[in-house]
């Protein structure tokens, strides 16, 4: 993706322009669940639209949003309880997690830290699933840093999921 506008009264609008498989990529990315998540940690929350999903298809799961932007914060706490604001290349929250879940976020890291977040999330939790945009390359190795599988592709759109 280009430059882009992270401001959250148009981000939903902007992005939907921008990846016109938006949404497809949101429901691909939620169907991938393996489980029934309990605790749930979602990196690059943005505002919200991956949790809403997700609460609707798991209404027991308790959330925890990350996200680096405190715009993107301060909207998505006026709906949800547990926000934080942090980056993807910190120290993740205590686990452990029964799902880390993250879309249209990772894209947003390099390869050492794609790797590195990888191996954080294998040693907290049960799964993982990740959608995205990727460049050609990126898919595949994130595939093998994750130990995952691709369960839906589009373009250069994917989510991958990992069972640990």
């Amino acid at each position: 993706m280009g430059q882009f506008d992270w401001t959250p009264e148009v981000y939903l609008e902007r992005i939907r322009a921008e990846i016109p498989g938006y949404d497809e990529l949101q429901d691909q990315s939620v169907a991938a669940i393996p489980f029934a998540p309990a605790r749930v940690l979602e990196l690059g929350m943005g505002t919200g639209e991956t949790t809403r999903r997700l609460i609707d298809a798991y209404p027991d799961a308790w959330v925890i949003g990350l996200d680096a932007s405190p715009d993107m914060v301060f909207r998505a706490r006026k709906t949800y309880d547990d926000v934080q604001l942090a980056r993807m290349e910190d120290p993740l929250p205590d686990g452990p997690w029964d799902l880390v879940i993250s879309v249209l976020s990772v894209n947003q890291l390099d390869d050492d830290q794609r790797q590195a977040l990888c191996r954080r999330v294998k040693d907290h939790a049960r799964s993982l699933v990740i959608g995205d945009v990727f460049e050609p390359g990126e898919l595949s190795d994130l595939v093998g840093w994750s130990e995952g599988e691709i369960t839906w592709q589009s373009g250069d759109l994917a989510v991958v999921r990992a069972t640990y």
